[in-house]
């Protein structure tokens, strides 16, 4: 029996993989299930393995090239180091690596004893909106009416340098209970999303563009997005708008000449919007937190402040509600994620004593992603 999809029922996205009878290392399907695998992911956007609690780094890692044959295949060159450890970076406290798999990522919240892959003890901290956003809720709001916010719309990338990785692989260790809910309220309109605690929430960039009006979406396909120079290091000491689709503009970045050093050859000039290789479909793929201009197709720019403007309009639409996928994790789901095709975000916070542990693995892509305009558009 080959791999089986199952589509979310109720949903805006997302699918149950069903692996073969006996497999129970994904990284080693043969061709023909990957491709099944593959397909699913790029037209599902988003996919879920439940029951790999035993599956290793290693294999995580091989399963996560499996997505990009462009991607370093040696394990060498993985995107994180530096650019997301520099102890100015907004990233610095998101995670570890492990020792003899530093491609994989240790993620979550509290303390966990020595002996976990090697490592010795670590303390994890859950990102929250309380660190990020420019107006957080009051701890009454958080802790006792359980209320959340998405913390930061993103696609995982350096977004300097490093091309952004096809695929995400995210694996579910140890969850917190289902039982605790918290409630997104939208300070825009009073919509009210109810999602699990610490619910990974995912959007799909297709459905933002579907949602453009048709001049909008011309002149989407024909924008180029600007990155500032080591993104994370440059939003640093900014703070986010309240739903975590961009940077609130106050002045407060970290000036070009203070960053590390950087090369403009460097500097991610990326499409607006990117097609699907399988679907054919426009994804608006835009991490509204880093960018730093917009290039539109009639030769002006939009600076700062006014392209973060420009991308608000552009993106708040697809997070209303009835868009979100928010991913309520089970002991050992692998949810895999087309990192060229959604946004996601954290949600949730946890109280003292509260713990979350699980690995993520996203490997540079050895290409830039590419916009094909079509005649119809």
């Amino acid at each position: 029996m080959p791999v089986t999809v199952t589509p979310l029922e109720n949903q805006p996205l997302g699918a149950t993989i069903t692996l073969p009878e006996g497999c129970t290392d994904p990284s080693k399907l043969s061709k023909e299930d990957f491709d099944i695998l593959y397909k699913a992911l790029l037209e599902n956007l988003v996919i879920v393995i439940p029951g790999m609690e035993e599956l290793t780094p290693e294999s995580q890692w091989k399963l996560t090239t499996r997505f990009d044959p462009t991607c370093d295949q040696t394990g060498k060159s993985y995107g994180h180091g530096k650019e997301f450890r520099h102890d100015k970076s907004v990233l610095r406290k998101d995670g570890t690596s492990i020792p003899d798999q530093p491609q994989v990522q240790v993620l979550g919240q509290g303390h966990w004893p020595a002996g976990h892959y090697g490592m010795g003890e670590i303390d994890l901290r859950h990102p929250t909106h309380f660190d990020f956003h420019k107006s957080p809720l009051s701890d009454e709001q958080a802790y006792e009416q359980d209320h959340t916010r998405f913390y930061r719309w993103h696609i995982d990338s350096a977004l300097y340098d490093l091309s952004p990785p096809v695929a995400t692989t995210l694996l579910g260790i140890h969850v917190p209970p289902h039982s605790r809910k918290q409630k997104i309220v939208y300070e825009d309109n009073n919509d009210v999303l109810e999602v699990t605690q610490g619910a990974t929430a995912f959007v799909s960039g297709a459905k933002a563009f579907e949602l453009l009006t048709p001049e909008d979406q011309e002149r989407a396909l024909k924008t180029i997005v600007e990155y500032a120079p080591h993104p994370y290091i440059f939003i640093s000491p900014a703070r986010a708008t309240s739903d975590g689709l961009t940077m609130v503009s106050e002045g407060k970045e970290t000036p070009l000449d203070e960053l590390p050093p950087w090369e403009d050859s460097k500097i991610k000039r990326l499409p607006l919007v990117w097609t699907n290789p399988v679907t054919k479909k426009h994804h608006l793929q835009v991490h509204g937190c880093c960018i730093n201009k917009l290039l539109l197709p009639d030769g002006s720019n939009l600076e700062l402040e006014d392209a973060r403007k420009e991308v608000y309009r552009l993106m708040r639409p697809a997070i209303a509600p009835e868009n979100v996928y928010a991913h309520t994790w089970n002991k050992g789901d692998l949810a895999i994620f087309f990192n060229r095709g959604v946004w996601h975000s954290v949600t949730g916070q946890f109280k003292p004593g509260e713990r979350r542990l699980m690995h993520q693995c996203n490997i540079a892509s050895g290409a830039d992603p590419k916009t094909t305009i079509s005649a119809s558009a």
